[in-house]
């Protein structure tokens, strides 16, 4: 079981390249804040301490870990939380099942992962697997509303070092492709809740049986509860179209979704694509697939796995690849396509990658080429179709001269968790879905077909009001041009400009901000970076989360690096260290060649935030110090191009720490504010510079051979931390 005290500062515990990176870095922190006074410790929401934690009654006493997610969840809720999040892996079905193989290997008893459950059992199992999946974590722990922008060390470092981008030409054949009926977007009804009330889901059948697909649900008064659906018919229709257009424009075929975000609906819709992909061979040999247990929502991957030793099914999947055109690939050298596995292109990651490299992918043959970017919903696909036609029409980006886009983002207390499992259902039969209120109202309903996704999400008061203020409150402090992404013409977005106008007008500062869809929202922003000046993307939920990845990545190269600051509604904060995701290929290369290029400048920008604000609630002043040092060494390690590189024989991760750790120390013996500091540190900061070549040796000497981490999902914390912590000389120095 895992310590219950709550420290000064939550780090917790996560998974993959910034799991292993903490094990370096984490020691670091510890040292230096001891000093001071302050207390650093860990709570694991990683996806392995996750599935523990839910299914402890199958473990041992050795074995139980505690439901530290929950334990954040209510700590999150109180004015003392100071969380330091670190990037956890969101689970697709896959990771969800390989993490489970893992864990029972290593000797724990938990369950497989029933994907048709029938008894009691297999229903229980499922449900606690299921609140594991997709993005478990953050709905938990975002009690406030999102600020994430470009510190401004960061920024300045990205101007004065501008990154290479891929050259855009007007003839370029990439474009962005979605449906233009049946999908999210146009079938979107949403509606004010009056008063507080209860609600259920019912669906009922042409033959008038009901299903009640979801019972018991809360709003309080002022809600903005929305519900839609996509057509599985439309859809199907739209991928097999997209699909015989890319043929015949000669470009790559691909994919763009997130299916771990969108846990239950994007998963389906990546079945669908699979399907329409294999159409042929899906015709031809159905029944087969379905008894060797082929769920295409897994991915090629596993279907592939599956059939591989069918000589007839294997010769139909040949015959449509050699008549499909070329796929956009994850790893060409590998074979491994954009429909392998459903979490592999992730649609905020992916996007932006291609559109930095001036719309290209790659291709099977290793060769980049332009690309049909297929994104089935319209909800947000315009953001990437202008973004795409502006690059076209204007060129690629001068991260050296360009602006910045900072966001505030409308996420707390799970506000517009579209296509999450509680309130998202793929129809079993023809019918009407209802969302029906305690009093009888129906509030929304649809008629569905066999296969059609429906879907709810809402959106409380208090969130909403204490995003105008963040909005208001940012626009204040900088003078930026402030947009409202809000669509009039789109059902749910005139339900907020309804609570943004006179909120707004209220406060006396309605021209101090504009309202515009996401289409005119992205021109106008990218008009104004591309002019040198600023501009604050006041947003929704999955516009947050794509947009502190797109722009990031034009003007810094990498979203990992962005300040993400959450002023948490009770008081509390939680510090985000980047938007870039788990980076599963740095652990890759770490495992093949001892070498991590995961760069912790958002754990190092988190840092200096979680302690200047322990300082503010605390009154402890050494805190304040800490945090000030924390950004000096920061802007030492870019200064001084301490960042890790991407080779083995370059600087990795655990020299950019011993370089942090340096500068830190140096800043902290040097300051005036506490003498105390400065006595203790100035030792520190001597070792740490006369150990220079002797530490950086005992870096390098480990480099370029395999290591042994004791597991992918649940690694052995003494092996992680002997790969992780190699130089003698520093450890004896930090301590």
């Amino acid at each position: 079981m895992t310590d219950q005290t709550i420290p000064d500062i939550v780090y917790t515990t996560v998974d993959e390249a910034p799991e292993l990176a903490s094990a370096s870095l984490l020691p670091i922190i510890q040292s230096f804040a001891n000093a001071a006074g302050v207390t650093v410790g860990r709570k694991d929401i990683s996806l392995a301490g996750r599935i523990l934690a839910a299914f402890a009654d199958h473990l041992t006493d050795a074995q139980k870990q505690n439901d530290d997610l929950a334990l954040l969840g209510d700590l999150v809720k109180t004015p003392q939380a100071n969380v330091v999040k670190l990037p956890n892996i969101s689970a697709s079905v896959p990771q969800l099942v390989a993490a489970i193989s893992e864990l029972q290997g290593q000797g724990y008893a938990i369950p497989d992962y029933p994907e048709a459950p029938e008894t009691d059992t297999e229903q229980d199992v499922r449900a606690r697997y299921d609140a594991i999946k997709g993005s478990a974590v953050n709905p938990v722990l975002r009690e406030g509303n999102s600020d994430r922008r470009a510190a401004k060390a960061v920024k300045a470092f990205a101007q004065a070092n501008p990154h290479r981008m891929g050259d855009w030409t007007a003839d370029s054949k990439t474009r962005v492709s979605s449906m233009t009926g049946g999908d999210f977007r146009s079938n979107e009804v949403s509606a004010t809740l009056d008063s507080a009330t209860g609600a259920k889901i019912v669906h009922v059948a042409s033959d008038g049986t009901q299903t009640v697909l979801k019972d018991g649900l809360s709003y309080p008064a002022g809600t903005v509860v929305d519900a839609t659906f996509m057509s599985a018919a439309a859809l199907d229709a739209f991928l097999a179209d997209e699909i015989e257009k890319t043929k015949a424009e000669g470009t790559l075929f691909s994919l763009h979704m997130k299916a771990t975000m969108m846990k239950v609906s994007d998963p389906i819709i990546f079945g669908h694509a699979v399907k329409a992909w294999l159409a042929p061979v899906f015709d031809a040999h159905g029944d087969k697939l379905a008894a060797l247990g082929v769920n295409p929502n897994s991915g090629m991957g596993d279907l592939l796995n599956r059939v591989k030793d069918d000589a007839d099914i294997m010769a139909a999947i040949d015959a449509v690849t050699a008549d499909r055109p070329p796929m956009y690939m994850v790893d060409s050298d590998k074979g491994i396509t954009n429909l392998h596995v459903p979490s592999d292109v992730i649609i905020d990651a992916s996007m932006p990658a291609l559109i930095r490299g001036g719309g290209k992918g790659w291709g099977p043959d290793g060769a980049e080429s332009d690309t049909n970017c297929v994104i089935p919903d319209n909800s947000y696909a315009p953001v990437y179709d202008e973004t795409v036609k502006f690059f076209k029409a204007n060129g690629k980006l001068d991260p050296a001269t360009a602006g910045t886009v900072q966001n505030l983002g409308l996420m707390a207390q799970k506000a517009e968790e579209y296509g999450s499992h509680p309130t998202t259902f793929e129809m079993t039969a023809p019918g009407v879905v209802k969302m029906i209120l305690d009093d009888g109202t129906v509030l929304h309903q649809h008629d569905v077909q066999a296969g059609d996704i429906w879907r709810s999400a809402s959106v409380r008061k208090a969130p909403i009001e204490d995003w105008v203020q963040l909005a208001i409150d940012r626009q204040a402090a900088t003078g930026y041009r402030s947009i409202f992404w809000l669509d009039a013409d789109r059902a749910h977005d005139a339900e907020l400009i309804a609570y943004v106008e006179p909120l707004l007008a209220a406060a006396g500062v309605a021209d101090k901000f504009e309202i515009m869809s996401p289409r005119d929202a992205t021109r106008a922003s990218l008009e104004t970076i591309t002019q040198g000046e600023n501009t604050i993307a006041i947003t929704g939920n999955v516009l947050r989360d794509y947009l502190t990845d797109l722009f990031p990545i034009l003007e810094l190269a990498t979203s990992a690096k962005m300040l993400s600051i959450v002023k948490l509604m009770q008081g509390g904060g939680l510090f985000e260290t980047g938007a870039g995701g788990s980076a599963p290929k740095h652990v890759q290369q770490l495992m093949e060649e001892n070498h991590l290029r995961w760069d912790s400048l958002g754990e190092f920008c988190a840092l200096g935030e979680s302690f200047t604000f322990l300082a503010d609630a605390t009154g402890n002043p050494k805190a304040r110090v800490l945090g000030d040092a924390v950004e000096t060494a920061t802007q030492g390690v870019l200064d001084h191009g301490r960042s890790p590189g991407r080779k083995v024989g370059q600087p990795d991760n655990r020299d950019s720490h011993y370089w942090f750790a340096r500068y830190w120390a140096d800043a902290l013996a040097t300051q005036t504010e506490d003498a105390e500091l400065a006595a203790h540190f100035a030792p520190i900061a001597k070792q740490l510079a006369d150990g220079e070549a002797e530490i950086v040796a005992e870096l390098a000497a480990v480099r370029g051979k395999p290591v042994d981490l004791g597991g992918y999902y649940h690694a052995d914390s003494e092996k992680v931390a002997a790969v992780m912590r190699p130089s003698a000389t520093l450890n004896a120095i930090i301590g």
